[in-house]
């Protein structure tokens, strides 16, 4: 995945094929549903973008660094899309919050610098999945592109 711009707030969506039981750093064991999970970020950083390209590096175990709570879901699922949305601006809780009042929290997950409940969310189906994290991006006046 190559990104033409350079910085702001993207959501992964991924699924996992069965249930599972992973250790989540500080936040234990996390027993995950069959399903669909979005996770939403920043990348607001110096790396930019690139933060895009080393999820999806630890998802296919090109890296297998675990930095981040989403280092531990990764390997265990497989990348559906993302969306992506340039911005300077700090607004990966509120598309967080948008994502949150329509599918399930995963308590406590990728939040630890924030008060928001999660930054990961559980759908049990894919069907409106996508055009719900669009329009999360978009209401909170992105500009955004999904990329498969």
């Amino acid at each position: 995945m190559n990104l033409n711009y350079d910085k702001g707030i993207y959501t992964l969506i991924l699924q996992l094929h069965e249930d599972a039981e992973r250790e989540v750093g500080k936040l234990g064991i996390l027993h995950l549903k069959k399903g669909y999970y979005t996770y939403t970020g920043s990348a607001r950083g110096s790396g930019g973008f690139k933060r895009v390209n080393r999820h999806i590096d630890v998802l296919y175990g090109r890296n297998r660094t675990r930095r981040w709570h989403i280092d531990y879901l990764l390997p265990i699922t497989s990348f559906r899309c993302a969306v992506v949305s340039p911005t300077d601006q700090d607004l990966e809780c509120a598309v967080a919050r948008r994502i949150g009042a329509t599918y399930k929290p995963i308590t406590g997950f990728g939040c630890t610098d924030c008060s928001c409940v999660s930054h990961l969310h559980f759908a049990e189906r894919y069907e409106h999945l996508p055009d719900t994290v669009m329009q999360a991006h978009t209401s909170a006046g992105l500009i955004s592109t999904m990329l498969k």
